[in-house]
């Protein structure tokens, strides 16, 4: 089945650019970077040419010699024996990781405007092969992440005119039709156990085999232990905080411990395996905030933090069948637990947001602070019938010098508001969004304040 891909609506508006630059289209392996740019390429292209530096390393070839347009335009002909059609042409450069060269010589191409070129990788970031010269202001990047809550709804077989109604509802802050919304919790509980990842979802689709999903998710972490165990500067230590993941979630307050991993370990030691999953798009970290006040950045405590898995359905892989089989037959009273924190991270992430988080012993834990409208949004998830208790966040928005005037607390329930607290069904996650376009000043009116 074909999976619809907001990404997609990404490569197009990049297409229609008359003055694009090479494409750079990263992310963790399996999220579906691939098979979306060759469904891409061979849609809305007369000639599309794809190489994989892995599968064909002699490509490498092309770029050993000189590396201006016309002798590398050559080369590639060459190569592929393909006839490239100016102006109607896609070159897709894939594992580009493995030819550091390629990514030089995008300069050059680019410069030529005769074809479009797209570069993909998963271990860009992690890659020990050194470029010998980044293509500065000739590319263009675009992140790829899981399916999205909506992109997954769509799949598993609610429409477009739903998810629209229940934006319609959460705009308004206007209670959803009961329905729908039990509908909707269904469908977030198999969002839970299956995830965002292609394979996984094309499998329940097809199949609604929960012991096929599974096999299809484990597949998946042992690949990213093989990455880790070929790629990983210090894989003694990467294996085992992507391995501890699971488990640090589960602790109270899911704040990754070092002295679980060793009792001599120091943040110091670690920081750059934390990073490697980071950059490999495997984990997503959360750090603390010293104070929920704008800007987070430069709030933010990089040796307190929380490590998210990029896709809850992996997570969930790697918990106790139980809980997934319950989910799967309506029980939505089990504890979800950290599941549910990595769904919201991850829906976060994927919308463009840094995931930050606030506790302090005088306060207690906020689970997600975020920037939204020039202000601090703090948002909460709950699994529970207790969701009207959050006495953290009831301490951060009672001090005055923070100005959070707003919450939001993710729960099984249907949409209400009450004293400054928006409470929204775990499915409205995929309606919080950062702010969008450009922000316009006017200078004049500006400078004039000032006189």
């Amino acid at each position: 089945m074909a999976l619809q891909r907001s990404a997609y609506d990404e490569l197009l508006k990049w297409k229609r650019n008359p003055d694009k630059r090479a494409l750079l289209v990263t992310g963790a392996r399996q999220v579906g970077k691939t098979y979306l740019i060759r469904e891409f390429g061979r849609k809305e292209y007369k000639v599309f040419l794809e190489i994989n530096f892995i599968e064909n390393p002699q490509a490498n070839d092309i770029f050993d010699g000189p590396l201006d347009a016309e002798t590398l335009i050559a080369g590639l002909t060459a190569f592929s024996r393909t006839s490239l059609v100016p102006s109607e042409t896609l070159i897709f450069l894939d594992e580009i990781q493995e030819c550091p060269r390629a990514r030089t010589a995008m300069k050059f191409l680019v410069d030529d405007r005769r074809f479009d070129y797209i570069e993909s990788g998963s271990l860009l970031g992690v890659s020990d092969k050194e470029v010998p010269s980044y293509p500065v202001g000739y590319e263009q990047q675009l992140r790829m992440y899981p399916l999205t809550m909506g992109e997954f709804f769509y799949a598993v077989g609610q429409n477009k005119d739903t998810l629209a109604l229940l934006k319609e509802h959460v705009g308004r802050r206007e209670p959803v039709p009961s329905a729908v919304h039990e509908r909707m919790i269904r469908a977030f509980s198999l969002y839970m156990v299956v995830g965002g990842m292609p394979a996984a979802v094309e499998r329940f689709v097809e199949s609604s085999d929960l012991e096929q999903v599974m096999e299809v998710q484990r597949g998946i972490i042992e690949l990213y232990r093989q990455d880790i165990a070929k790629y990983g500067a210090n894989k003694p230590h990467i294996k085992l905080i992507f391995d501890s993941i699971p488990e640090e979630l589960d602790q109270k307050n899911k704040r990754f411990k070092l002295t679980d991993l060793a009792k001599s370990a120091r943040m110091e030691r670690y920081a750059s395996d934390f990073m490697w999953l980071a950059d490999a798009g495997v984990g997503l970290p959360c750090y603390n905030v010293k104070t929920p006040e704008i800007p987070l950045s430069i709030n933010a405590q990089h040796s307190l933090l929380k490590l998210f898995l990029c896709d809850v359905g992996l997570l969930s892989a790697q918990t106790t069948g139980d809980v997934r089989f319950k989910l799967l037959k309506g029980d939505l009273a089990v504890n979800w637990g950290s599941a549910l924190e990595n769904a919201i991270a991850q829906e976060l992430v994927s919308h463009g947001f840094s995931l930050r988080y606030f506790d302090k012993a005088k306060y207690g834990e906020v689970d997600f602070i975020i920037e939204k409208s020039s202000k601090v949004l703090a948002l909460e998830a709950k699994s529970g019938k207790d969701y009207r208790k959050h006495k953290a966040l009831d301490n951060i928005m009672a001090v005055q010098e923070w100005k959070i005037e707003k919450a939001i607390v993710f729960c099984r329930e249907n949409i209400q508001e009450q004293g400054g607290v928006l409470y929204l069904p775990w499915y409205a996650a995929m309606f919080v969004e950062p702010d969008r376009g450009p922000q316009k000043i006017n200078i004049a009116e500006f400078l004039a304040q000032g006189e």
